[in-house]
């Protein structure tokens, strides 16, 4: 399928002007039951229970986006985002879909607290969009899709749950795992459940998540104990409080590994600072952190300025996650992939024709736009 040219667009608004304007927009509760709460040291997730976005342009082509609510760590409702989308759904109507960067724009002006309703906007946009051109969504971010391979998160729990989750997933094929770490600053717990993880899958790499739980030295000090057992961990994530800069950049100075900025880096400033003041060595990009269009220039100023690349998410659906895929899909730069939510939903991923038991995101059977439809318990909001 060629790449359509700016100039395609230019005649296609003009002469099939009713084709690329937005008639209708809709907004819902997307409702999941989970296989076990999703704890972190920030809060927990018992059930998913996010808002879909949704748009019909002028010839029918519908467009889905989903904005994943994560109370605990940016401070957004469920009811904020629902008034939010419908008050910009509404604004929507008669606009057109190939002015998306500039909808984009106003969005971030608009809801500098809401990012998870412009990530929701912006893949319900550029969904119908690529549909319209019969394209599949990683195609608008580059010129082949890269199979990915997520890790699998290991919450936080006791000791026995730890090594049954260890157990149920390593025999499912994945080889990577990500332990949540930090919660109340239980460091005995902790090493327990990565050693644990070391013993159940010892040829596996460890990403450690500490999502804020630790101070600088805490974090140090709790290396330097893992290392005693001879665990080096493959990653770091988000040691400290997100504020705390100074500390985040100590701790990528000493810990000799590489460390991941993820609440620090929520918006195009963050990772601009990030970048600026060679903070950390990887920036996790999140569609709901930052959108979907600012999340691609965010992927190529770290490309340019040799910063790796996670991509992540919230407690999100097939939805969202398969179009955080496509954007790490196309642009091929994401040295690390967490986009495991799905496992953690009941019935999540064996509804996804893209994703296999193992974790392994293959997008070359997506025809056009993202490839999902909305599946779950659907409500009008």
């Amino acid at each position: 399928m060629k790449w359509p040219s700016l100039l395609s667009f230019k005649i296609h608004k003009h002469s099939h002007k009713k084709k690329f304007y937005i008639k209708k927009t809709s907004v819902a509760l997307l409702k999941a039951p989970l296989i076990q709460s999703f704890r972190t040291a920030l809060g927990d997730h018992d059930s998913m229970e996010n808002v879909l976005f949704s748009i019909e342009m002028g010839d029918g082509t519908k467009g889905y986006g989903e904005a994943a609510i994560a109370s605990h760590i940016t401070g957004e409702t469920i009811e904020q985002t629902i008034n939010n989308l419908k008050s910009i759904g509404e604004d929507l109507i008669g606009q057109e879909v190939n002015d998306y960067l500039q909808i984009s724009n106003r969005l971030h002006a608009r809801l500098p607290k809401n990012k998870s309703a412009v990530a929701a906007v912006e893949t319900a946009l550029m969904d119908a969009l690529t549909r319209q051109w019969g394209i599949p969504l990683w195609k608008f971010f580059g010129g082949k899709p890269k199979q990915l391979v997520t890790d699998i998160t290991i919450v936080i729990a006791d000791l026995a749950e730890t090594e049954s989750a260890v157990r149920k997933f390593h025999k499912q094929g994945f080889r990577i795992f990500k332990v949540k770490i930090g919660r109340d600053m239980d460091m005995d717990l902790d090493y327990k459940r990565v050693l644990a993880v070391k013993r159940l899958a010892p040829w596996c790499p460890i990403y450690l998540d500490a999502n804020q739980g630790y101070t600088a030295e805490q974090t140090l000090d709790f290396l330097k104990i893992i290392r005693r057992a001879g665990i080096r961990p493959a990653l770091i994530e988000q040691p400290t409080p997100k504020e705390d800069w100074e500390g985040l950049k100590k701790v990528a100075r000493l810990a000799g590994c590489p460390v991941c900025a993820d609440e620090s880096v929520s918006s195009l400033p963050d990772a601009m600072r990030a970048i600026r003041e060679k903070a950390v060595s990887v920036i996790n990009i999140k569609l709901m952190k930052t959108g979907l269009l600012h999340s691609r220039e965010i992927a190529l100023l770290a490309k340019a300025n040799r910063i790796k690349l996670m991509i992540g998410g919230m407690m999100e659906s097939s939805l969202a996650m398969t179009a955080a895929a496509h954007l790490a899909a196309g642009l091929g730069c994401f040295d690390y992939i967490d986009l495991d939510t799905p496992f953690f939903i009941k019935q999540g991923f064996d509804k996804n024709p893209y994703l296999s038991s193992r974790g392994v995101y293959d997008l070359r059977k997506v025809k056009v736009g993202v490839g999902i439809t909305p599946d779950g318990e659907i409500r009008n909001a």
